[in-house]
């Protein structure tokens, strides 16, 4: 394993509902679950659809130490989470972080009360792996490990969201989905967790002409991304949560105006690999 990277990688970044198609197989349909490594440690945000294939390629390269991170608990980011295979396996450690229930419900309650009857099959008992719930409240400074800074922050999206900063080796990504922005403002929240940082991800659900249609749903647009960018002096900013609707060509058109307007800009796609 090398230990010096720090690298990115995209097993899911659509919005809303898991999509699939023709019109779908270059951006991807998995929702949202994003693997950050820094050199030894491996990171996860969120559980949606794309746990699944992530958690099987993690437990073939023979990790056996899972930190997931949850921004929110909403269908779209934890329908995966009773497909990581770690779960069912008695030599693996998954540690379980959220803190946009603070004060109104733990991690382990969260779990509880979405693997079970009559949601799913079975309740969180029949795992087999050494599971470690961690909650925290937003402002708090993360260390799942010594040498890495996990910053976080609150989110404007309906029931409370958290952005995460990762930091390490001398480098910061921060992630930053499911949060609404007010036309002619730029959030203090999101612009401090993404305050120069070699890359972001952000909620892109929406065009600036879609927005007054979905006052209240809690997503952002494309547009609001590179205004950030610009204003936080980040490096690269990618396009993430696409909502379910939007097909392959309609991305490529956005990605064609985001980077005349920002070079940093990508429409980011199931898959992707990001070295930093």
């Amino acid at each position: 394993m090398n230990e010096n990277v720090f690298r990115v990688r995209l097993w899911g970044v659509r919005g809303s509902l898991p999509v699939s198609g023709a019109e779908f197989q270059h951006y991807g349909g998995n929702t949202i679950c994003i693997e950050m490594q820094c050199g030894p440690h491996r990171l996860l945000f969120d559980a949606g659809s794309g746990l699944m294939p992530a958690g099987q390629a993690l437990t073939a390269a023979g990790v056996a130490d899972f930190n997931l991170f949850f921004t929110h608990c909403h269908y779209d980011h934890i329908i995966g989470l009773p497909y990581l295979p770690a779960l069912f396996d008695p030599h693996a450690s998954v540690t379980l972080w959220s803190g946009h229930l603070a004060g109104r419900m733990s991690t382990r309650q969260m779990i509880g009360e979405f693997m079970r009857p009559p949601w799913f099959p079975v309740e969180p008992d029949i795992c087999r792996a050494a599971i470690n719930c961690r909650d925290f409240r937003s402002g708090d400074v993360l260390a799942p490990y010594e040498d890495v800074a996990i910053k976080t922050g609150s989110l404007n999206h309906p029931g409370g969201a958290i952005g995460y900063r990762v930091e390490w080796g001398g480098r910061a990504v921060a992630l930053v989905t499911d949060t609404e922005h007010r036309p002619g403002t730029l959030d203090p929240a999101v612009l401090d967790l993404i305050d120069g940082a070699d890359l972001f991800l952000y909620d892109c659900m929406y065009t600036d002409e879609e927005m007054p249609r979905h006052v209240g749903y809690g997503h952002s647009s494309w547009q609001q991304a590179i205004r950030l960018a610009k204003a936080a002096r980040a490096k690269r900013v990618a396009f993430i949560h696409h909502s379910p609707l939007r097909t392959d060509r309609e991305l490529d058109a956005i990605q064609r105006l985001a980077v005349q307007e920002f070079k940093g800009a990508f429409m980011a796609r199931d898959g992707q690999t990001i070295d930093l």
